[in-house]
């Protein structure tokens, strides 16, 4: 009996035969996927770049009006719509968001920016999605779902931590566009709390001594 001949009727040799078989049905699984992976993210990020240069061609010239516009939002509807696994679709959603803002079109910018902070892979860029999800709000003079966005853009972040002094700022305002002195007057005194060295410090104590005067009848 030949070495091979012995191996075949070992019953463990099956097993490893099955096992190496399977390693390489996976292996080859992984290797399928990774290259699909690569051909989607070329092909989308080169639909990305073409959008960006979209955006910023409707963005450098104004006067081009809303044609640029309405061209720079279609292509990246198309980024969004057809590769909505794309590392950077986040990006696309906010720069669709930043566009439709421009134009006043605050709820379909809203959506825009709540999908770029569902989507975001970084902190920054979620915070950034929720504060204009809050610049929406306000401009639809929702004060009170304006100062909930502000204030979500910094939970459980600290002081010195990206947007944290824009938020509280930007909760305040909307605090006193709403009629609630109080509230203002007590985020604007935590932000001096929490950032005596403020540049805008001036200006916020102005904003308080003007808050904690008698209301004008």
């Amino acid at each position: 009996m030949n070495v091979l001949d012995w191996l075949r009727e070992q019953p463990w040799a099956r097993w490893v035969v099955r096992g190496l078989g399977a390693v390489i049905v996976v292996g080859l699984g992984w290797a399928g996927w990774a290259a699909w992976k690569n051909r989607y993210e070329s092909q989308g990020g080169m639909a990305f770049a073409q959008a960006r240069i979209l955006v910023a061609q409707a963005q450098a010239a104004p006067s081009a009006g809303a044609d640029a516009r309405e061209r720079a939002e279609k292509a990246l509807q198309g980024v969004i719509a057809d590769y909505p696994r794309l590392s950077s679709v986040a990006q696309a959603a906010y720069l669709l968001g930043s566009l439709r803002f421009g134009a006043a079109q605050y709820p379909q910018a809203r959506s825009s920016f709540e999908l770029a902070r569902a989507k975001a892979g970084s902190s920054s860029l979620a915070a950034l999605a929720a504060l204009d999800i809050g610049y929406c709000w306000e401009a639809e003079k929702n004060y009170d779902a304006a100062e909930k966005a502000y204030l979500s853009t910094i939970s459980g972040a600290k002081p010195k931590d990206f947007l944290y002094e824009e938020a509280m700022v930007d909760a305040a305002r909307v605090q006193e566009l709403g009629g609630k002195r109080a509230a203002a007057v007590e985020t604007y005194q935590r932000l001096l709390k929490d950032l005596p060295d403020t540049r805008r410090a001036e200006e916020i104590r102005s904003r308080v001594a003007s808050l904690q005067s008698p209301a004008k009848p």
